[in-house]
């Protein structure tokens, strides 16, 4: 179904759809009419030669630098060209087109004073498949995604590289082969390309979708965990988390008892502790706390994405344009700090838990290492050093980016969000995540198999899965080919889809 791009309605799930699964777009006809009028305003005031900031003047440390008419020809394709100074390899393409499918969305309010050929021109690449060559390191997330858009850019002038037919191609081949015109760029139309924190913001939108679905696994992990340890399963009673008041820990507790439902542990048919563990007990509160911070992450993401990111902003009705800092990517990166740092927080229990299952002096009658040859075989021991290696690195890429501005410009540019760091990294942890939560649900789905009373539906369902993955560990085999299946099972989502047609939606 074809997503219409309006300046409003831009969520985070229509935002992947068009990133990720190649939906096509189109702008909506009031907001090309509003493109439409506010370049005509842009062009009178060039007319009458007032000074611009971006259209008729230099930019950064030479934003008192007035050009001639026959320099504001010029100037939006050297502006690209010096903007364009990225590093390294390309960009995922799910996240370039996601930044263009946010840039439309900004044009669409009209109030950016480019071209409207440039808008149709990102809307004809989207739904052409012809992505740009984007480095994915440069951006410094404040004057927005300089270098990176810039390639993108670079595109419109019929230069850089792009993918088209999952070849590289130079720019003017890939669109030409695409039977799409090259725009070229006149005043103020590179800038407003380039001025926005978009890539930052796509690449959040994917990870924000990503990481719900990694949540709700861990959820599944967390009743399979519990299941085997024969939790006491009173502290999962959404009651007790309505009392206190927190939404995502009343969610989580529900996910889990909806994942328990009708086994043993439920009806109290196990003898249990009166009392367990911090890593068994406070699951809600811990994942809950991630669902809570997530939940606010998104909500900035997604006001970002609609709203006019974007130096200087237009007010064409008021004849009134207004320089600030609306660039300026800090709105995210903070609460996609506090986002990674979430993943970190619930890998960490998992692997508590997994080493709840491993220790005998803790797992309530498990074997030692959850192996039946306690001695000749180890068992899943050396599967919690895995376990442990991957928290450290996710340890050390949650310290925020956020705060690590560095001043460039001529002190111009004097404090930057370096929310293009926080984005990268958030990605790296989140795919140590799918390792760690691999790792405990193939521990277990092993301990289950010791156990011989009755698991929930959604707990059975789950390790169904992952059986038909990975086989029980009767004796010892090299382990990293079965790590590697459950990282790979869990970044699919495969277990989380099953589960849910067995209970109903989870969250």
């Amino acid at each position: 179904m074809t997503i219409v791009l309006d300046g409003s309605g831009l969520t985070i799930e229509k935002l992947v759809r068009i990133a990720r699964n190649n939906e096509k777009v189109e702008l909506h006809p009031n907001a090309l009419k509003r493109i439409e009028f506010c370049r005509g305003v842009l062009e009178d005031k060039i007319k009458k030669r007032e000074i611009m900031y971006g259209v008729n003047t230099g930019i950064g440390e030479f934003s008192e630098v007035v050009l001639s008419d026959e320099q504001v020809k010029e100037f939006q394709k050297f502006l690209v060209y010096n903007h364009a100074a990225g590093i390294g390899d390309a960009a995922p393409i799910e996240y370039v087109r996601g930044a263009m499918a946010s840039r439309v969305n900004v044009h669409a309010h009209g109030q950016s004073a480019c071209r409207p050929e440039i808008t149709k021109t990102l809307v004809e690449l989207l739904n052409k498949g012809v992505t740009p060559f984007v480095c994915q390191k440069g951006s410094v997330g404040a004057c927005g995604d300089l270098a990176p858009m810039s390639q993108i850019a670079l595109l419109l002038l019929g230069e850089g590289e792009a993918f088209y037919k999952n070849k590289l191609l130079e720019g003017k081949e890939a669109m030409d082969k695409a039977g799409i015109p090259v725009p070229g760029l006149q005043a103020r139309d590179g800038l407003a390309i380039i001025n926005g924190s978009n890539l930052i913001t796509a690449m959040s939108a994917i990870f924000l979708h990503d990481a719900n679905n990694w949540l709700k696994q861990a959820e599944i992990a967390a009743a399979m965990s519990l299941g085997a340890l024969r939790a006491n399963m009173k502290p999962y009673d959404p009651k007790l988390h309505e009392a206190r008041g927190f939404i995502g820990a009343v969610r989580t507790a529900k996910s889990i008892s909806k994942l328990i439902k009708d086994g043993d542990l439920q009806k109290e048919k196990i003898k249990c502790k009166v009392q367990d563990a911090y890593s068994m007990r406070s699951t809600p509160q811990v994942i809950g706390a991630a669902h809570d911070a997530l939940a606010y992450a998104r909500s900035q993401v997604e006001i970002e994405l609609n709203g006019v990111g974007d130096n200087p902003v237009f007010f064409p009705r008021e004849n009134l344009q207004l320089s600030g800092a609306n660039f300026q990517g800090t709105p995210v990166s903070l609460p996609m700090d506090m986002a990674g740092v979430a993943i970190t927080i619930v890998s960490v229990m998992s692997e508590r838990r997994m080493n709840r299952l491993n220790n005998p002096a803790l797992s309530v009658g498990l074997p030692a290492f959850l192996t039946k040859g306690a001695g000749m075989f180890s068992g899943l021991m050396l599967s919690q050093y895995t376990a442990d290696t991957l928290i450290v690195e996710q340890r050390i890429l949650s310290n925020p980016a956020s705060i690590q501005s560095i001043p460039a410009a001529a002190d111009q540019e004097d404090f930057v969000s370096m929310g293009m760091n926080t984005a990268i990294k958030n990605f790296q942890i989140l795919d140590c995540a799918y390792g760690v939560l691999g790792i405990e649900l193939m521990a277990a789905a092993q301990a289950l198999d010791f156990r011989d009373y009755k698991f929930g539906k959604g707990v059975t369902k789950a390790k169904e899965v992952v059986r038909k993955h990975v086989k029980f560990l009767d004796e010892d085999r090299p382990l990293y080919t079965d790590h590697t299946k459950m990282k790979e099972l869990v970044k699919s989502c495969e277990i989380l889809k099953e589960v849910e047609k067995e209970v109903g939606r989870l969250g």
